[in-house]
């Protein structure tokens, strides 16, 4: 009985100690800009890990005097 509750201790103040694996969370957005001035945006959503990693490490989208670009807060 002194092992159940030993090992059940154990796991519980395991349980507590350990910390969400998750990342911070952005909302992000895709904003273009016609000549360097502010055009629309799409709608925001909210980005959480390699997500949010993968939107933020993206390169802008140029096509003649328009630029597509993801901007996170």
């Amino acid at each position: 009985m002194k092992k159940i509750l030993l090992f059940a201790g154990l796991f519980v103040i395991c349980a507590c100690t350990f910390t969400s694996c998750e990342d911070t969370c952005k909302v992000c957005k895709q904003v273009t800009y016609i000549d360097e001035s502010y055009d629309h945006e799409g709608s925001s959503s909210e980005y959480c890990g390699a997500e949010l990693i993968a939107i933020q490490s993206m390169d802008d989208i140029e096509i003649g005097n328009t630029r597509t670009a993801w901007e996170c807060n």
